[in-house]
């Protein structure tokens, strides 16, 4: 193993022996359900709580979510404005707030920002969003979503993993994606994740344009490979690919450089994804026509899955009609 990746593993598991012994994390008077994984971003987090929080809300179930909001320029908690920008708020927790209709709250310190949202907005279950390391905020359920090829990649900085297979441990739930039981069966999934119930992710990939039509295909997220790949397989015509790092944030250059793909191509137009077009603001109006991909999550056990986070919810009530 790269020396570098054994110095990371040997501090991620000290780290982890110190809060499985119970020092340093914080309780909020209600409960925690955390959506996380063990990789460097790509696993589709955003979309599963967005799944998760649309199924609540046909439960009644009243949910707030805490997120970092990475990639932000503000310090501290504060509530998004579903109208607001990701350079205040962060491109997922403002794209989260737009499509649940529910409060997102952000802040360095997910505690912290539990604590204002139950100072806002009452007594009701907190999403976490990203929080499987998060380990200073106890939480009453981990779901742990797995990435392609997560079970066979290494830590940091050899490979994408931010802790060890072994790690998973810790999770109540893990939803991985069916090829990844190329370990042959569910039996040995389970054997190797460690995971007491393993689910299986299901996702579509859903774009409104004509397919007759050519498009430059871009996006700035975690693991763009798959976005491309997703937008052939979903029947659309992609004739240039361009690729910016995760949580771009998009310049008059780069809207200049999309443009040229475009007249060297002949494409009619251009396709991305939705935390795309928040990054792009104002500027989404210069790229026309503009498509969006949007993906559709989903579980094999829907009803199980849910069982267990409204037994967490426990006593929260159910939101009024």
């Amino acid at each position: 193993m790269n020396p570098l990746s054994l110095l990371y593993g040997a501090v991620s598991g000290m780290r982890n022996l110190v809060y499985d012994a119970g020092w340093f994390t914080a309780r909020l008077q209600s409960p925690v359900v955390s959506v996380g994984n063990i990789s460097m971003g790509g696993t589709g987090k955003t979309p599963f709580v967005i799944y998760l929080g649309e199924q609540l809300k046909q439960r009644g179930i009243k949910f707030d979510v805490l997120s970092r909001g990475y990639g932000r320029a503000s310090k501290g908690v504060h509530v998004v404005d579903p109208a607001g920008s990701a350079r205040d708020f962060g491109d997922e927790p403002l794209l989260i707030a737009r499509k649940l209709g529910v409060p997102v709250v952000v802040g360095e310190s997910r505690y912290h920002a539990g604590l204002v949202a139950e100072q806002k907005f009452g007594a009701q279950l907190h999403l976490l969003d990203d929080g499987f390391q998060h380990r200073e905020l106890h939480r009453d359920l981990d779901i742990v979503l797995l990435g392609e090829g997560d079970l066979e990649d290494k830590l940091l900085p050899a490979g994408r993993l931010r802790e060890p297979v072994s790690s998973l441990k810790r999770a109540d739930a893990v939803v991985m994606e069916s090829p990844q039981t190329s370990l042959q069966n569910e039996t040995s999934a389970r054997r190797r994740t460690c995971a007491p119930t393993l689910f299986e992710v299901k996702r579509q990939m859903i774009v409104e344009t004509e397919r007759s039509k050519s498009h430059i295909a871009f996006c700035g997220i975690a693991r763009p490979h798959g976005f491309f790949t997703g937008l052939r397989a979903a029947g659309v015509n992609v004739v240039a690919e361009r690729a910016f790092r995760d949580h771009h944030a998009y310049t008059e250059a780069d809207v200049k450089e999309l443009e040229a793909m475009r007249a060297s191509s002949g494409a009619a137009g251009f396709v991305t994804t939705e935390k795309d077009e928040i990054n792009l603001g104002e500027l989404a109006g210069k790229l026309s026509p503009l498509s969006l991909a949007r993906l559709n999550v989903s579980v094999d056990r829907p009803e199980e899955l849910l069982s267990a986070v409204a037994k967490v919810a426990g006593g929260a009530k159910a939101a009024k009609s």
